[in-house]
């Protein structure tokens, strides 16, 4: 019998060798915080104003056609960006979602589809460890959640947001290294003015005895001392009197407190780290510091979590079509009510829809409100082209005057300005019958028109108040 047997293939070896061997290499891993961060109310205030505004980016269809420009066509995606999954709204998704980013860098979204690949549900994924794999020469993500349990996942089945996306291949550096000695100064802070505070209010009275005396005679002094006058119901009325045996001394109560600036200055790099300041996370900011602050932070956010929807969601031959995700802030209640004002000028040219100008007055739309509108004096001026609408009532020799008016008009622009240039053109026109353009370029007003015909009339039949 011999003395060591031949060992079996384990089942990783038989499905292949380059399985064991990603997993064991060195950096294909990554490990989030162990949630401390998040208890930390100096971090949870930093990272709040961004996460809320991710949560109020508005995710939209787009397919942008040779011909048409449709928002949101596709219902099955409108209702995946609004009602990700049975547990959550679009807006506590993108919450939950921007939370991880902010604490690890790193946030991971499963699309889970149906048997004909169309995606139904988005879900967060919240590990504390993933790891890179492949299998058949494909990518998978293996996520360790917290509850012991594990889950394997192709990597184009994985939306991967990351921050810091430095060293590694695949994910975005871990905050927790920067952020380890700041955060130990905070602790350290903390719990240094907890127990200070603590320490302080041990010892208010001090008793010292002239003569020796047993302990026992000295706790039994003691007691009687706070008995009699520091117990609230003394009938001292606070007064206090010893012997020539022992003298009392009151000792003053001196809270830790320390230094403010090197406190702040600490605040100050962790507000630093995460890219805001103390009127951010206090709400005091202005317009033009939180416009800031969402260039800064938010855009960004909203670029690459449109850029990552549309690359796991759509496929190449879709994105070629047109199709892609995009996440606006349509609702801009940060702007003051001057701006929302302002924002008139680009409803009259067509820029807005009166509906969207509404919303962001918080107003209900309005039937019809969802079509561009143009102020009169922003419209298209095509001349050539009311006239040869015009001409299409006209019999055939009108058509040729206003043929011959439109050659002369324009051989009048070539030849420079002046009206005299214009005097066979204004032949043509009372030829044809047509009214006669006024000099400067602008049109007689019916009421002028008017006043001038009673001034004909009255010119006429002078002597009297009109015609007969």
């Amino acid at each position: 019998m011999a003395l060591f047997k031949k060992r079996k293939a384990m089942k990783a070896e038989k499905a292949g060798k380059n399985v064991m061997q990603m997993v064991t290499t060195y950096g294909e891993h990554y490990y989030s915080w162990n949630g401390k961060l998040y208890d930390s109310d100096i971090v949870r205030s930093c990272i709040r104003p961004k996460v809320k505004a991710a949560g109020k980016l508005a995710g939209k269809h787009i397919r942008a056609d040779a011909d048409v420009l449709k928002v949101n066509p596709d219902a099955n995606i409108r209702f995946l960006l609004s009602e990700p999954n049975p547990f959550m709204t679009g807006q506590q998704f993108q919450e939950k979602v921007a939370t991880q980013l902010c604490l690890n860098n790193n946030a991971f979204i499963l699309i889970v589809r149906d048997t004909n690949g169309k995606p139904m549900q988005l879900y967060p994924i919240p590990c504390v460890m993933c790891e890179t794999k492949y299998i058949n020469d494909e990518l998978h993500l293996k996520f360790q959640y917290r509850n012991g349990k594990s889950g394997t996942f192709p990597y184009g089945q994985v939306i991967h947001l990351r921050q810091d996306f430095n060293e590694h291949d695949i994910f975005g550096e871990s905050p927790a290294p920067a952020l380890a000695s700041m955060m130990e100064v905070i602790g350290t802070i903390d719990q240094g003015i907890v127990k200070a505070i603590r320490n302080s209010g041990i010892v208010r009275w001090l008793l010292t005895f002239t003569s020796a005396m047993r302990p026992e005679d000295i706790k039994k002094n003691v007691k009687e001392f706070v008995d009699n006058y520091l117990s609230v119901e003394s009938e001292t009325f606070g007064a206090a009197g010893v012997d020539s045996k022992a003298t009392a001394t009151r000792i003053e109560p001196r809270d830790y407190m320390p230094n403010a600036l090197q406190t702040k200055e600490t605040m100050n790099r962790i507000y630093s780290f995460f890219n805001t300041n103390e009127r951010i996370v206090q709400s005091r900011w202005t317009e033009d510091e939180w416009n800031a602050y969402y260039e800064a932070e938010v855009e960004p956010l909203a670029v690459q979590m449109g850029e990552a929807y549309s690359v796991r969601i759509f496929s190449r031959r879709e994105r070629g079509c047109g199709n892609r995700i995009v996440f606006e802030a349509s609702n801009l209640q940060c702007a003051s009510l001057g701006s929302k004002l302002a924002m008139q000028a680009m409803v009259d040219r067509g820029a807005m829809t009166p509906n969207e100008w509404r919303a962001v007055l918080n107003m209900v739309p309005l039937p019809g409100g969802d079509e561009p509108i143009r102020r009169l004096d922003t419209q298209v001026v095509d001349l050539a082209g009311q006239l040869l609408g015009m001409a299409e009532t006209l019999d055939t020799g009108k058509v040729e005057a206003m043929a011959g008016i439109l050659v002369k008009l324009l051989e009048a622009d070539r030849a420079g300005p002046g009206w005299p240039s214009l005097d066979a053109a204004l032949a043509g026109i009372r030829a044809a019958g047509a009214p006669e353009p006024v000099p400067g370029g602008q049109r007689e007003r019916p009421t002028e028109a008017a006043e001038r015909g009673k001034d004909e009339a009255q010119d006429q039949y002078q002597g009297r108040d009109g015609p007969e």
